[in-house]
């Protein structure tokens, strides 16, 4: 285990994948970025909004004024930028990373399991030298050029991508998924005005087909991406599947974005002939060295510890790379310490790579009681919150009870006396008929959110599986 341990971490690898995810990432979190701008989402998100929704343990990650939240963006949008280029890459790197996480840890009604995993690459990216080769900061004199790199800066990369996909594969094995094809039972009917595919989009069994296709491609598309025989084949179905998924389902660049990180799976070779052929046409005559053909300098992996590092720098990355490793695999199983239906409760559904697994929607009531009179109203939620928010709000558990606390802390300070806030909350399931997430006589203010079980959740009157 030890020798395995030290190879996947410190053998010297080629560092030409690691160059081509560079360049990739740093140009899809451009685009992503400038889209996001251009659609004008920095006034929805960040302006025009009276309440932004907290992700536990980062109430305190406030948002800042309107000059300064455009101002991020475009930070941002010059940092990816610098990140593909190699160009003062060290810390464009870190303004990324932390801009980017900032921005996505103020409000959680808008988390996607792909920001997420941007943000766990850009903070691994943080500790990788991935600007030692084809980069400005080689041209420029800026970094020692070197063709060999630690192979756990690739590794990780790796692993990062197989976690995202395999889990979303494994989250995928219940009853509802693959033996009543829901939710695809319900999305998918919705497509069949889509030229040429919408009659099969009709079909009563397209659903258990995707249901059962998308299962197996997460569940093994990595592994098939790391057996050279069937890279390209199973590239090819990177290509189809995120296309398909793209048109049908408008998640924005997410289907671009797989497309281009798993291109690190590639060989040495091929990642080689195309920066050479990017290379050459700045240039006329290309050194030799980078013309060889990687796949004979390594087709097997060298390992040594290099000079640079001691063995007590060593010992403590290996040690953190492993604490990370057992947590990206454990984490996310952390639901199994509560009991019920997962997807009714969302305890522990987030950053757990559960992805499209549900159709669930409900409307949420609030009523505002003063504790002193006995008066009693009902809350007009568009006064606080935009449509996104209110939909998102009314069917999780948390958000309902973070914003029942706004709600009495806000009408506090208008003048009623120790405010009490009940919600009538139903939520329906995968077009089941709707019920009450929450006991309506309930005080939510007396309530607090935490890691343990939310014993003031009602239970479904029929438990179906997950």
């Amino acid at each position: 285990m030890k020798t395995f341990i030290d190879r996947f971490l410190w053998a010297e690898k080629a560092i030409y994948p690691l160059a081509t995810f560079r360049v990739v990432f740093g140009l899809l979190m451009a685009v992503s970025t400038a889209r996001f701008m251009y659609l004008g989402w920095i006034d929805l998100h960040f302006v025009d909004t009276k309440f932004q929704f907290k992700y536990f343990g980062f109430e305190w990650v406030k948002l800042l004024p309107p000059f300064w939240m455009h101002f991020l963006h475009w930070v941002l949008l010059v940092s990816a930028i610098l990140v593909a280029l190699g160009l003062f890459y060290r810390v464009a790197i870190v303004i990324l990373f932390f801009v980017f996480t900032y921005l996505e840890l103020i409000d959680s009604t808008y988390y996607l399991n792909h920001y997420y995993f941007m943000s766990l690459v850009a903070g691994l990216m943080m500790f990788i030298p991935a600007n030692r080769w084809f980069s400005l900061d080689v041209l420029r004199g800026l970094k020692v050029k070197s063709q060999t790199t630690n192979a756990w800066h690739i590794n990780i990369l790796k692993f990062q991508i197989l976690i995202l996909y395999c889990y979303a594969g494994l989250a995928k094995i219940n009853e509802p998924w693959l033996l009543e094809a829901l939710p695809l039972k319900i999305w998918l009917p919705a497509s069949d005005k889509i030229p040429l595919l919408g009659s099969f989009f009709a079909h009563p069994m397209t659903p258990y087909v995707f249901s059962w296709t998308g299962m197996l491609y997460d569940t093994f598309i990595v592994f098939f991406l790391m057996y050279r025989p069937t890279r390209l084949v199973a590239y090819f179905a990177v290509i189809v599947f995120h296309s398909v998924v793209g048109i049908l389902f408008q998640i924005g660049v997410f289907p671009v974005v797989m497309m281009g990180i798993t291109l690190i799976f590639f060989s040495d070779s091929w990642h080689l002939r195309w920066q050479n052929l990017v290379r050459s046409f700045g240039s006329s005559q290309v050194e030799v060295e980078d013309k060889l053909n990687s796949k004979e300098n390594f087709s097997k992996e060298h390992f040594h510890l290099p000079s640079s590092i001691s063995p007590l720098s060593r010992k403590l990355a290996t040690g953190l790379l492993l604490f990370y490793i057992a947590f990206q695999l454990l984490f996310p199983w952390r639901y199994l310490l509560h009991p019920g239906s997962l997807f009714w409760r969302e305890e522990g559904y987030r950053f757990s790579w559960r992805v499209m697994l549900m159709e669930k929607a409900g409307t949420a009531t609030f009523f505002v009681k003063d504790g002193k009179t006995g008066r009693e109203g009902v809350v007009d939620n568009r006064e606080f919150l935009n449509p996104h928010q209110e939909k998102q709000m009314a069917f999780q558990p948390d958000m309902i009870l973070q914003y029942a606390h706004f709600l009495g802390n806000y009408y506090h300070q208008k003048g009623v006396e120790n405010p009490e806030v009940r919600v009538e909350a139903y939520v329906t399931l995968n077009a089941k008929p709707s019920q009450l997430l929450i006991d309506p006589s309930v005080d939510l203010m007396n309530i607090k959110d935490g890691w343990l079980r939310k014993g003031w959740l009602l239970s479904l009157t029929e438990e179906f599986p997950d």
